[in-house]
């Protein structure tokens, strides 16, 4: 009864203690199960706030650089996911005191992957006042805090400036010359689509409109303009330039005044000789340049009422330096000797036409001109060819073996003395020695017989 009592007792121990045993299993199971759930969402949320800080901005540009007060502008912001998830992003804008914000079209989500990028640009317009102002880059996130980036603008109201650097001392009429344009970038963004329109009441201009892409900051550039006036005026620049997408513009005034050229080419015609060939009269002198002024492709030839025939017509000394001279000679045909004109043309290093007419006075033995018309033209002017008829040219020029003022020629040159009647009394030498020389032939042949009739006589 005992042994029993002894084995129900031992049976109800093992009961009671594997009854508390899973209780205390179950307990630490469920204890175990908590922590994990909790530990699993605590790293889901610290996952989600990390990968919307892995979103940086990685590059910013502002358009235009440099604002002048009022101007319109934009700023365009570029970010990067750094994180392996994509984040979503919204609402982005500028924030400052100085700037009126224009709206955008970024009202809705939008998501960047990971390693990916997203652009955003924001247009506002600048307020009046000049100087250097902080303005704030915002944008907010799908499950993280927004992200801020802080950038300057700069409002400044230097302008382009412009001034004419280069101009002759006064313009000659109807003669193309040059004027230099100099334009200086004093801000410290670059412009561009500089556009340089000269304007004024008879001027002609070549081009007649300029167009410069751009000017570097704290840099500047030239443009020149060949200018032709036809009256005294004013020549305005007008000039346009774009600083971003906002247009300004400024003006340089030149006024235009006509007079002859202090610094240009002076034809002087000097040792003016004349003698006839036939019907025809030849005229030979030098012009000597007494400007300042190199004269280039020298052309020297005869008006109306003369007019040029025979071997010279026209004639081309080619180029005459400041200081310096070259001869011509000229064949022509005139009825009338108190008034040959002798016109001279050349041009300037530019290439513009220039004329001067000598109005000469051949009816007496001076040869010298007795008045003066000057005259300038944009025309071309023919022009004789080096090989015949320039300085030592080959055929006639000046040394030449042809004819030229100072070459071997057949025909007599000698000082006028007087009109067409002047012609005969150049022969008589030649007819005093032909008289001799016949009366020679004829004393040589009849030697014997005039002999003979001195012997009968003594």
């Amino acid at each position: 009864m005992k042994i029993k009592m002894m084995i129900g007792s031992f049976i109800l121990v093992l009961l009671m203690v594997s009854a508390v045993y899973a209780d205390s299993t179950t307990s630490g199971s469920t204890t175990s199960t908590s922590t994990s759930t909790s530990t699993s969402s605590s790293t889901s949320s610290t996952a989600s706030i990390d990968a919307a800080a892995l979103v940086y901005v990685s590059n910013v540009t502002m358009d235009p650089e440099t604002f002048f007060p009022g101007d319109e502008g934009t700023v365009t912001v570029t970010l990067t996911n750094g994180g392996t998830t994509a984040i979503g992003l919204s609402h982005p804008d500028l924030i400052s005191t100085h700037l009126n914000v224009q709206a955008n079209d970024w009202d809705g989500m939008s998501f960047v992957g990971a390693g990916s990028t997203i652009t955003y640009s924001v247009r506002f317009t600048v307020k009046q006042t000049e100087g250097t102002y902080p303005a704030l880059f915002t944008i907010g996130t799908q499950s993280g805090n927004a992200i801020h980036y802080p950038v300057e603008i700069v409002i400044s109201s230097n302008s382009l400036k412009a001034a004419v650097t280069s101009k002759p001392t006064s313009f000659a009429p109807e003669a193309e010359q040059n004027v230099t344009l100099t334009l200086m970038n004093t801000r410290d963004g670059e412009i561009k689509n500089v556009v340089i329109t000269p304007e004024g009441a008879g001027i002609e201009s070549d081009p007649t409109t300029d167009l410069i892409s751009t000017i570097d900051p704290c840099s500047s550039t030239d443009v020149t303009f060949g200018i032709t006036p036809h009256q005294a005026s004013n020549l305005t620049f007008v000039i346009s330039y774009q600083n971003g997408d906002n247009t300004h513009a400024t003006n340089v005034v030149l006024p235009i005044d006509i007079g002859q050229d202090k610094t240009a080419a002076v034809p002087v015609l000097n040792d003016v000789a004349l003698t006839t060939s036939g019907s025809a009269y030849d005229i030979t002198g030098d012009i000597t340049n007494a400007g300042i002024s190199d004269a280039y492709g020298v052309v020297v030839t005869v008006g109306s009422p003369a007019a040029g025939t025979g071997t010279y017509p026209e004639y081309a000394i080619g180029s005459i330096a400041s200081d310096d001279s070259g001869s011509f000679e000229l064949t022509f045909t005139s009825s009338d000797l108190s008034a040959v004109p002798v016109i001279i043309s050349w041009k300037d290093a530019d290439g513009n036409d220039y004329s001067i007419t000598k109005t000469l006075d051949l009816s007496t033995s001076s040869g010298t001109g007795s008045s003066t018309a000057t005259s300038s033209s944009k025309t071309s002017t023919s022009s004789a060819s080096s090989m015949s008829g320039g300085p030592g040219g080959m055929s006639g020029g000046p040394g030449g073996d042809m004819g030229g003022p100072g070459g071997s020629s057949s025909s007599t040159t000698s000082l006028f003395t007087g009109g067409k009647g002047a012609g005969i009394s150049s022969f008589y030498p030649i007819i005093g020695a032909v008289i001799i020389l016949i009366a020679g032939i004829v004393l040589w042949k009849k030697r014997k017989w005039i002999s003979l009739k001195l012997k009968k006589q003594q």
